[in-house]
């Protein structure tokens, strides 16, 4: 009995090797949980033609919307967990369920690698009496109810980090006003129009509004300064400890072979280091944010718990 469980165990043990050694052997999908031409899709598709390049197989990307998240990770969650089906998971893997859009949380993944973040910001136009982030603040707190913010939907990343920044900073969350919006663009439209006072999104996302001189970064909600903004102060610089924005990264479904994911773990962090990565994401406007699969679970992980918090504190967890 005992011979048999041992030539049991190193015949899945070479099964596993052989399979990793192999791998890949035919065209693997990237599912993309987000809609054709946006951020994620451009990065998805560029992950997958470097890859392609790597491995000589097909890396092809597929969208799946729908559910604010929901369809795509959970299309990839529970594929097959046998290497051939990856998914660009977002920061909405650490909010939707608590939001009632699924029962999928994040530990329905394996995490290969974290490559992109980019944390909010807080923007006024050029004409502002504000200067400083005390000085919006300090007006917020004299006058609540007063003051518009926007810069996407309610419950979606820029809300939901002007939430925590504002609690963070001891000011009650309903002490402005978020009227929602379908974007960024659309915020700084309705910022330079006058009809809202604040919008939180990435900086990258006004850079052009930034460059013309027609709005102003009062901060940025990182735990570092952003090198291509190097004047625009962290919220832990000004005393506010809080941070936040959106991120991407490769995740697999549960216990596919630890064999593949060290494969995979090791060309993407190979990808995210290379020239051609940086320059992408300097195109694009995205933020470089690099974590191995252990570290990438274990933010995943404390993600989930702070925006727990921070989505109870706008009314929003179900």
């Amino acid at each position: 009995m005992r011979k048999s469980w041992i030539f049991l165990v190193l015949l899945v043990a070479f099964s596993s090797f052989l399979l990793a050694a192999d791998y890949p052997r035919k065209s693997v999908t990237i599912i993309c949980p987000w809609g054709a031409g946006g951020g994620t899709d451009r990065l998805a598709r560029f992950l997958a033609d470097e890859l392609s390049k790597k491995f000589g197989q097909p890396f092809v990307v597929v969208n799946k919307t729908g559910g604010g998240g929901a369809t795509g990770h959970s299309a990839g969650a529970y594929a097959a967990p046998d290497g051939y089906t990856l998914t660009l998971v977002t920061l909405e893997i650490a909010t939707m369920h608590w939001m009632g859009l699924t029962d999928l949380t994040f530990e329905a993944f394996d995490y290969i690698a974290q490559v992109n973040e980019d944390a909010a910001g807080v923007i006024v136009r050029a004409d502002s009496t504000w200067k400083t982030l005390k000085d919006l603040l300090d007006s917020i707190k004299a006058n609540p109810g007063k003051y518009l913010f926007s810069g996407t939907a309610a419950g979606g990343i820029w809300d939901l980090a002007r939430i925590g920044m504002l609690d963070a900073a001891g000011i009650p969350v309903d002490a402005v006003t978020w009227i929602p919006t379908t974007g960024a663009a659309q915020g700084l439209v309705e910022l330079l129009g006058g009809h809202v006072d604040v919008v939180t999104c990435s900086l990258a996302e006004a850079i052009s509004q930034l460059q013309s001189g027609q709005v102003r970064a009062l901060a940025i909600m990182a735990d570092e300064r952003d090198p291509r903004f190097p004047d625009v102060p962290t919220l832990k610089e000004l005393g506010i400890n809080w941070s936040a924005g959106t991120w991407r990264g490769i995740a697999v479904p549960k216990k596919t072979p630890p064999e593949i994911k060290a494969i995979l773990e090791q060309a993407i962090l190979e990808i995210a280091n290379s020239d051609a990565f940086r320059n992408f994401m300097n195109t694009n406007g995205f933020g470089v944010k690099i974590r191995n699969g252990t570290q990438f679970y274990e933010f995943v992980k404390k993600q989930d718990q702070d925006w727990k918090h921070v989505l109870e504190l706008g009314g929003y967890a179900k």
